[in-house]
């Protein structure tokens, strides 16, 4: 127990003063380099917290997929899922969102901190059709913090080197995931085997 941190003076302390670089990286809105970076950016994961806990749920579409409407303001459409949609239960509750970029083949990654609102405006959801599809809703989300992260993690994890992927084999399966949990009530070969039609036909 004497090596567990458990006050703020003794975590600063441990880690010593906030470089002046990540002091000035950080804005309240999306300035033009940090916009050409959400405009690039084809994947991102959404956090939410909630009565139930916390959220943490991939987002992805083609470049730009989260729109940016100005500085101070950003859309993301919900896409087709599981319909758990956990991320807005949470927000139902709690408005507050954070927002992690991925660029493929860049280190650096974008952190998106700010308060979402659930819509269902038609307009607003024609505007995200894709082949005739729209989203059932389409977060607006009020900027309040922005800034990026350095690209040590995605350096140490080697991310975006094609020699590291792993083979999808060594790995259990979807459908072998759903049999060991329901003990073979879901899931199995049969799952696995119509699964990348499945995807394919209901990704919009």
């Amino acid at each position: 127990m004497t090596h567990f941190i458990t006050t703020l003076s003794a975590l600063e302390t441990l880690y010593g003063e906030v470089g002046e670089a990540s002091r000035v990286k950080e804005t309240d809105r999306v300035v033009p380099v940090y916009r050409a970076l959400v405009e690039a950016a084809p994947f991102a994961v959404l956090a939410t917290c909630g009565p139930e806990g916390l959220d943490c749920s991939p987002r992805g579409d083609g470049p730009g997929f989260v729109r940016v409407v100005d500085e101070k303001t950003l859309l993301l459409p919900d896409r087709r899922g599981n319909n758990r949609i956990d991320s807005l239960r949470n927000i139902v509750h709690d408005p507050r969102v954070a927002l992690l970029f991925l660029i493929p083949g860049v280190g650096e990654t974008l952190r998106i901190n700010g308060r979402a609102t659930i819509s269902a405006d038609p307009a607003l959801l024609e505007s995200f059709a894709i082949d005739g599809k729209a989203p059932r809703t389409v977060l607006t989300i009020a900027v309040e913090a922005v800034f990026f992260q350095c690209s040590r993690a995605v350096v140490r994890s080697d991310l975006w080197n094609p020699d590291k992927r792993v083979a999808r084999q060594s790995l259990p399966s979807a459908g072998q995931i759903l049999a060991a949990l329901s003990e073979g009530a879901t899931g199995g070969e049969a799952y696995d085997k119509a699964l990348p039609e499945r995807v394919r036909a209901t990704l919009y």
